[in-house]
């Protein structure tokens, strides 16, 4: 088999950590299994070196960015092939140049556009195993890209695509998906499986497994992920296409909670065609993401809208939206908001489910500001006081602790 491992920082967060993992890719090895291994950098250092930069400058050019945090994950790589070259291990450590990985020219957040692997082939046609830097590749004109936060996610599911591998295990701290933060319920539960679907939903809405980039990556190119702890040996969550037989027994898979919420609410909007055409193009131009929105039916020539942004971005929202201030009559943003989300493929062939939701919020005395809806996903808008009491009120409403 040949398989695609990704190691996080925590699972190579110190030496004795990537000795760990050295054993753990020697034990796949001596198993007769072709390994590439995709690292992060170690736990912390990526934000050591970004402070370093910032000793420097508060705004540092994106390309010297680039040259300098694409460099903590070629340590990891060169540290992890010594400890298997002294375990027996032939091995060899590869920068994303060298593995052939070609990205757009966008600095810090850049976009895998193929994979060149000529020279990953070779190395395991001599029995190696592969390690591959993450998060890291060279754009057209020769120079180092970085694809952003959880890019060595990335790197592995594009790798393991264009190599067609067996499969891909993604190895972090956790042994796999749950049905919610198991720090908020006690109760939650590993999923054995998940789909794409509702994996990439998860993910945006907050879990931090994996990140969402890589899960539709890995939808487009058919690859298999399974989510394990490094820190174990249980056999994870896959991650994979739906399965006909699962939809039917499950119908909500998850529950995901959203702290990074603002809610802005313009009163009085002037009714008038093409003002949401304007005031959403100007918000995508300052690239906030816009998610959740309302507008009320039109009354004496005006209306109301409301939608929500991340927290992170309310400032520059604010003053995108100043732009329009002759165009409403008053602005409200608050910040003190969360977004609860139920997710499942069962739900496009159940009735009732979000209803369901609704009743437990309602006799748990959660008022919800607003809500959004897909085949397979009811989000709600509440007070963020009262987050963590609807993720336990949902978990238990759908029994996911059973």
């Amino acid at each position: 088999m040949l398989i695609v491992q990704k190691y996080g920082g925590t699972s190579v967060g110190s030496l004795e950590r990537i000795e760990n993992v050295a054993k753990r890719v020697a034990k796949a090895r001596k198993e007769g299994n072709d390994l590439v291994v995709v690292v992060s950098a170690m736990s912390g250092e990526t934000n050591k070196l970004i402070e370093y930069a910032k000793h420097f400058s508060k705004t540092p050019s994106k390309r010297e960015m680039d040259m300098l945090l694409s460099s903590g994950e070629r340590v990891t790589a060169s540290l992890l092939a010594i400890a298997l070259h002294e375990m027996g291990v032939d091995a060899v450590a590869l920068t994303g140049r060298q593995a052939g990985i070609r990205t757009d020219n966008t600095h810090t957040y850049a976009r895998i556009e193929s994979i060149d692997t000529t020279a990953i082939r070779r190395e395991l046609e001599q029995g190696k195993v592969v390690i591959v830097a993450g998060f890291q590749g060279i754009n057209e004109h020769g120079e180092v890209t970085t694809l952003g936060r959880g890019g060595s996610d990335l790197s592995a599911v594009a790798l393991a695509g264009a190599l067609h591998a067996d499969a891909c295990e993604i190895y972090s701290d956790v042994d796999g998906v749950y049905t919610t933060d198991p720090r908020i319920e006690p109760k939650a539960k590993k999923l054995d499986y998940i789909s794409y679907d509702e994996m990439l939903e998860l993910s945006s809405l907050g879990a931090k497994v994996l990140q969402n980039r890589s899960v539709e990556l890995a939808k487009k190119m058919g690859v298999k992920i399974i989510a394990k702890s490094s820190f174990s040996d249980g056999p994870g969550t896959i991650i994979a296409e739906e399965d006909e037989e699962m939809m039917e027994e499950v119908v909500v898979s998850g529950i995901a909670l959203d702290k990074n919420q603002a809610r802005v609410s313009l009163r009085d909007v002037a009714d008038r065609p093409g003002i949401a055409a304007e005031i959403f193009n100007r918000l995508a131009e300052e690239e906030i993401n816009v998610d959740m929105i309302i507008q009320n039916a039109s009354r004496e020539g005006t209306t109301n809208l409301g939608f929500t942004v991340p927290q992170s971005e309310l400032e520059r929202a604010k003053k995108a939206i100043a732009g329009f201030d002759h165009e409403f009559g008053s602005a409200d943003y608050d910040e003190n908001v969360c977004k609860v989300s139920i997710v499942g493929v069962g739900m496009k062939s159940h009735s009732g489910i979000a209803a369901k939701a609704f009743t437990a919020m309602a006799q748990s005395n959660i008022n919800i500001e607003m809500i959004s809806t897909s085949e397979i996903k009811v989000s709600m808008i509440i007070d963020e006081k009262y987050g963590e009491l609807a993720v336990r009120v949902l978990h238990e409403t759908y029994e996911l602790d059973k």
